[in-house]
């Protein structure tokens, strides 16, 4: 049977027909769907989304804080910021076939004279060459795309004829920024600080290499941005930046600006006012360059050290912690970091004076030929150690204060055939001695007899060896151990008697180190040390900033003492020791007005081929009401009596004038040693510097330790 044509037709229509009205709902469904997606869009999405859109197409330009200012106790400016107008030059690239990069700077450098010569301030003037250093042509401070800092503080005449003739200065461009300036005075410039730039600093830190995680834009470091690179200046970084400001502007797809700019100002770092006081300070640098000329050419044999080139010296108060001195000379201008970094004319010139020689190993200014044959600034405590030693000994009982020992001039030790001899200076024989004459008389015989071989035979106590005990109380007096100053770069000291137990034998490292001959410490540690011989066992951390202050002079924070750890030894042990130094003289305190307590010391270290003598002096004062702690290391000074001691002298005595030792402040001797009444005052018949008092051949040398192996 054949299909019939008209009902194949008819059925055809009808899927034609089912066909298209799946067609128009599928269309109808997906248009529903869209309609309600736009809905959705408009209605719930919409402000969302707008405001992400928004976001997206603001950008935001972190302008750099300027940064907060350190003052002295007085608020005396140390280092300060000030906003001005700076110039940059971008080093150009060679035109083909045409000027070279060099040619092309030289040509600006003639342009920017003649901007300068014109409408310049007289005071900052600065010529083609002048120019052309800063340009670092030579690129031994910048790479060649880093902006070179020409000038700063410029003046409106100028500002404004560059600006109007920006087509004449191609690759320079005018930045308002923060500039750090320096007191000129170089007061506790090693203390204090320098600036570099992050770009720089961040891989030296590990703080600074965090610092690039930061997305805030309030809190982002900027490239070319300064930062604190030593001293104060970086362990207060964070509190002396601020906050950045923002540049915000709205910008197109292609980067293009298309509203209007707004300015959120930069808001200041906060302001230090230090422990430090100007005066004190600059009279404890001068003090050290004066004797250390002095020494260098003295005629007198026991003075005279032609190898002193260095001198350091820390100040404490006993009961605060107060650092209200601190010298590492000779020092520097700090200026000369001036835009975040430094030539290499003055990096090689100054580079024996850049680091903190009370903290850390520092050199004097001797050729890369010449260092070997000298002692750094960590040095053996030599005598000064002998009160602790006294301490030890009659704190673990291997003596009483009633006990005598017969200093026959030398101590022997060893098995026989192979002694060793302790000697004290000059074979001197003592005679009958106690502990505190064996401290007023410098014996080294009774320190090593009675302490370090006595503390060695009694062998273990509770597990701990000799040697163990003995370091033990080394770092209870923060001899070997940070001081926790929070200082960079701190040095804990170098201690040698474990080594030396090694080496030689565990008696020989005690028998040392009982006059101090197997540890080097810096002179921060001696300043600690002593403060705590003072107080009576409270070893105090040392303390630089008094005082943080807002921009506006609000108090943000203040400083308490801070007890680090504390000793308990009966009082008589105390007395002891205080009796034994209150007998030690050392040259310059001839007619001091105060009773004092010191010990002078003579550390002996080999040094290529010859035995180099390091003159060290710690005192405090008044002995019966300690107030202020005095460390002085005078690397190659010789004995501590005459290479250092004149040096603490001048150190009280300006303590006593700014401070007071007893209740009030000295103004007579303000006005003596400064040239000026407390009010600032000039009076041209005093000198600013007093000269250290001269060699007296009536004052008795005291004996420092000079050891002898036989």
């Amino acid at each position: 049977m054949q299909d019939d044509p008209k009902q194949r037709e008819i059925n055809r229509r009808k899927q034609f027909s089912f066909r298209l009205n799946i067609f128009f709902f599928i269309l109808f469904a997906v248009f529903s769907v869209l309609i309600v997606r736009l809905a959705v869009l408009q209605f719930v999405e919409g402000p969302q989304l707008s405001a992400a859109g928004s976001k997206k197409s603001e950008k935001h330009d972190p302008i750099a804080p300027i940064r907060g200012n350190i003052y002295d106790v007085n608020g005396n400016p140390i280092a300060y910021s000030s906003s001005t107008q700076s110039l940059y030059y971008n080093i150009q690239p060679t035109i083909r076939g045409g000027r070279s990069s060099t040619d092309q700077a030289v040509e600006m450098a003639e342009k920017l004279a003649k901007v300068f010569e014109t409408y310049g301030d007289e005071k900052n003037m600065m010529t083609k060459e002048d120019i052309i250093r800063q340009m670092d042509l030579e690129y031994r401070r910048n790479y060649i795309s880093t902006p070179r800092r020409i000038k700063t503080g410029l003046t409106n005449e100028e500002l404004a004829y560059i600006m109007e003739n920006q087509s004449e200065f191609v690759g320079v461009n005018i930045h308002e920024e923060s500039v750090r300036h320096y007191s000129e005075d170089t007061v506790a410039v090693q203390l204090v600080g320098y600036l570099k730039k992050f770009s720089g600093a961040r891989n030296s830190y590990e703080f600074y290499a965090e610092k690039m995680e930061e997305t805030n834009p309030i809190y982002k470091y900027l490239e070319q941005e300064e930062v604190g690179f030593d001293g104060i200046e970086y362990m207060y970084q964070d509190v002396l930046r601020g906050t950045n400001g923002l540049k915000s502007y709205p910008v197109n797809s292609a980067g293009a600006i298309t509203g209007e700019i707004t300015i959120t100002n930069p808001e200041k770092g906060a302001d230090l006012y230090l422990t430090i006081d100007k005066d004190l300070q600059l009279h404890t640098e001068n003090s050290i360059m004066a004797h250390l000329e002095k020494i260098q050419n003295s005629p007198f044999p026991y003075e005279r050290a032609p190898y002193a080139k260095t001198g350091f010296a820390v100040a404490m108060e006993v009961e605060t912690g107060k650092i209200v001195a601190m010298a590492s000379m000779p020092d520097y201008d700090s200026n000369i970091w001036a835009g975040g970094s430094i030539s290499s004319e003055d990096y090689d010139n100054f580079l024996h004076v850049l680091n903190n020689g009370t903290i850390r190993t520092v050199y004097g200014p001797y050729s890369d030929e010449e260092r070997p044959g000298h002692p750094s600034s960590i040095v053996n405590l030599g005598s000064t150690i002998k009160p602790l030693t006294v301490l030890i000994g009659l704190n673990e009982e291997l003596f009483t204060t009633s006990t005598y020992y017969n200093d026959t001039g030398r101590f022997t030790y060893g098995k026989a055939g192979h002694e060793a001899y302790i000697r004290n200076a000059g074979n001197k024989s003592l005679g009958k001695i106690d502990g505190a004459l064996a401290i007023a008389k410098s014996s080294n015989p009774f320190m090593a007899a009675m302490i370090g071989d006595r503390l060695y035979k009694r062998g273990s106590v509770n597990g701990k060896s000799s040697l163990e005990i003995w370091d033990s109380y080394m770092k209870q007096f923060g001899l070997g151990v940070s001081t926790e100053s929070g200082l960079a770069y701190e040095s804990a000291g170098v201690i040698d008697y474990f080594s030396e137990a090694e080496r030689g034998s565990p008696q020989s490292a005690l028998v040392y180190a009982s006059f101090g001959q197997q540890g080097k410490y810096t002179t921060l540690q001696l300043a600690q040390y002593t403060a705590m011989l003072a107080n009576r066992g409270k070893r105090l951390k040392p303390q630089f900033v008094n005082e943080i202050r807002s921009s506006t002079g609000e108090l943000l924070e203040s400083f308490e003492p801070v007890v680090l750890n504390e000793v308990d030894i009966p009082d008589e042990y105390w007395k002891e020791i205080e009796t034994g130094m209150s007998q030690v003289k050392g040259q310059g305190f001839e007619g001091f007005g105060h009773s004092y307590n010191s010990k002078t010391g003579t550390s002996e270290q080999d040094v290529k081929g010859r035995v180099a003598e390091n003159a060290v002096f710690i005192a405090y004062a008044p002995a019966d009401k300690p107030k202020l702690a005095v460390a002085v290391v005078v690397p190659d000074g010789g004995f501590g009596g005459w290479g250092a001691a004149p040096i603490g002298r001048q150190i009280f005595d300006a303590y006593d004038a700014v401070f007071g030792l007893r209740d009030k402040p000295n103004d007579a001797l303000y006005e003596k040693l400064f040239g000026k009444s407390r009010t600032g005052t000039n009076d041209s018949t005093t000198s600013s510097t007093t000269e250290t008092e001269g060699a007296d051949s009536d004052v008795e040398q005291d004996n420092e330790d000079n050891v002898q192996a036989e």
